[in-house]
């Protein structure tokens, strides 16, 4: 069985924040075409900041990546607008929903569309398929997205990634603040989405479960750095990512690097 080709390609990044602040350091990551990768850390740990250096979003933050590079579908792209990079192919949800409130529903998932030219029939067809992946999103298409849900206002803002017509989402922590059910329906969806769809999704999440559960393969990220890489089902059962990441050992924690060293010279002593 052939392994499927490269879709984006991060090598050896680094971002700095207000030319002094250095957040990412060194971080490599590959995401196959009709992947589901997983970016897993702690709060602080460098995950919406990869996510943001891959959309081209860090300049609103005032941040740059100032070494390594970013590639799409075999071509660099960390120099591109974000626009740009939607009109490949590529867009993010990003961390807390980010709906306009003032706006319904179906106003939210039509600003999706607007770097599409492929004329009006495919933008309404592509929105019946978004009611069919979200059903709950038609029953409440004239309300507006303030006053719906934070689960519908999550699906809400995937739908409106959807109707870009992506290859890629970058999905930036879609569990926080919902509650497990509403969070197992929403990635239950997402896996369809990328079954059916062939929809790519590199997925940051604090939530280590649910992500290694949905994912192929995942990236641990401490202190802006990659420690610990592998497919998801050798991830779930690494005593080290049980200890640190799935909360099934107790005791003094120190950082999962030092465990992890710790653990290895332990081994060669031995």
């Amino acid at each position: 069985m052939s392994t499927p080709a490269s879709l984006l390609e991060v090598n050896n990044i680094e971002v700095i924040y207000d030319h002094v602040i250095l957040v990412l350091k060194g971080v490599s990551l590959s995401v196959p075409e009709g992947g589901i990768v997983a970016l897993l850390g702690a709060n602080g740990a460098g995950k919406s900041t990869t996510l943001k250096a891959i959309s081209n979003l860090l300049g609103a933050e005032r941040g740059d990546v100032t070494k390594g590079t970013i590639s799409y579908k075999n071509v660099r792209v960390d120099k591109l607008s974000p626009n740009d990079l939607v009109r490949r192919g590529v867009i993010q949800v990003m961390e807390g929903r980010h709906c306009f409130e003032h706006l319904t529903v179906e106003e939210n998932l039509m600003t999706g569309a607007y770097t599409r030219r492929d004329g009006r029939a495919a933008v309404a067809e592509d929105l019946e398929l978004v009611y069919t992946y979200f059903p709950r999103l038609k029953e409440r298409r004239s309300s507006l997205a303030g006053y719906i849900s934070g689960g519908e206002q999550q699906m809400t803002a995937i739908g409106r990634a959807l109707m870009s017509r992506p290859d890629m989402m970058l999905l930036d922590e879609p569990s926080m603040g919902l509650a497990p059910q509403l969070v197992e329906e929403i990635f239950d969806i997402v896996k369809k989405l990328n079954e059916e769809e062939k929809v790519a999704v590199l997925l940051a999440e604090q939530n280590t479960n649910i992500a290694l559960k949905y994912a192929k393969y995942g990236y641990i990220l401490e202190n802006g750095r990659v420690v610990m890489d592998g497919e998801a089902e050798l991830l779930r059962d690494n005593e080290d990512v049980k200890e640190f990441y799935l909360g099934t050992s107790g005791g003094d924690r120190k950082s999962f690097r030092e465990v992890k060293h710790y653990k290895r010279r332990k081994r060669w002593l031995a």
